[in-house]
């Protein structure tokens, strides 16, 4: 019979246990991470204030900025502080983060899959797009990922309660994750396991199938048009879209549809530090960078801040 200990706190093992690393770690990710809190939040306000970008598909976007700065902020506070001070998170912070990281995983891969959606309606039925996504139907679509979202990783979480520790509390990450709290725990592993890998491959296919179904559909729609630079307009509202969820899905499948062993764990952890910290940074540079309209609202608003 194992010799179950209750626990109090578990030790955050980090990215690396070579100490001439961390305070250049810290740097990095402190960087990055306000990066990713002005970028994003400058793009919920963009969206907001220019008027040539309210938009089912800039409404959507701003959400997205929203659950990244949610995302990131849930995860590289804690990583900063024990790449600085202690590597301790106490077990109820540790199961909070679980709760919120998997509720803004959840919330995250399904308003891309609503954007998908979004630019079906909006390339396939455009004569249609207009009373079928109206603003009402706008914050239906996107209230779904988030109580969706949130109720699942109450079920999760309440799995991740359900695990039993034997001594070992040494998570061999930088934040409170599944897959190494599996790896440590001595009982309730199995029905954990098992349900992890079940809730993710249903979430990740079918969400992923809405994206990849919207997404034919628009390529055979935008190969019967005639004209190039419709052609040309439809395939570049479409590519940030499809760069942001190749990455996000990428990194999350190979995180979460394999067994957790010591092998997986440490591969884990450093995609973990892509999706975790880059993304979230990354998004609102590839929405802006490729965007038309987007570019021209930054122009106009700088524009009148001098003037102001």
């Amino acid at each position: 019979m194992p010799n179950f200990t209750d626990v109090t706190e578990f030790i955050l093992l980090g990215l690396t246990s070579h100490q001439e690393f961390q305070v250049l770690f810290f740097v990095v990710f402190l960087v990055v991470y306000m990066i990713t809190l002005l970028g994003n939040i400058g793009m919920i306000i963009l969206i907001s204030i220019s008027p040539q970008l309210q938009s089912p598909m800039y409404f959507f976007l701003s959400h997205l900025s929203f659950v990244d700065v949610w995302f990131s902020s849930n995860v590289t506070p804690k990583m900063l502080e024990n790449l600085s001070e202690a590597k301790t998170i106490s077990y109820v912070g540790c199961l909070v983060q679980c709760y919120f990281f998997i509720a803004l995983v959840h919330v995250e891969v399904y308003i891309l899959a609503v954007m998908a959606f979004d630019r079906y309606m909006a390339i396939c039925n455009p004569l249609l797009y207009g009373s079928k996504i109206s603003r009402t139907v706008c914050v239906r679509l996107i209230s779904v990922p988030y109580v969706y979202g949130f109720s699942v990783s109450l079920i999760c979480t309440l799995w991740t309660y359900g695990l039993y520790f034997c001594g070992n509390f040494e998570i061999n990450h930088f934040y409170c994750a599944d897959p190494p709290l599996i790896k440590i725990a001595c009982g309730g592993v199995h029905i954990k396991e098992y349900t992890m890998i079940v809730i993710a491959g249903i979430n990740f296919t079918y969400s992923l199938s809405v994206v990849l179904i919207s997404y034919t559909l628009i390529v055979v729609a935008v190969l019967r048009m005639r004209s190039g630079d419709g052609r040309r307009k439809a395939f570049s509202t479409c590519g940030s879209h499809l760069t942001a969820v190749t990455m996000f899905y990428g990194t999350l499948i190979f995180m979460y549809l394999r067994r957790p062993t010591e092998e997986s764990v440490e591969q884990g952890k450093m995609v973990a530090v892509f999706y975790t910290t880059v993304i979230p940074m990354l998004n609102p540079m590839i929405y802006s960078l490729r965007n038309k309209d987007v570019k021209e609202a930054v122009n106009k608003a700088i524009a009148k801040a001098n003037l102001g």
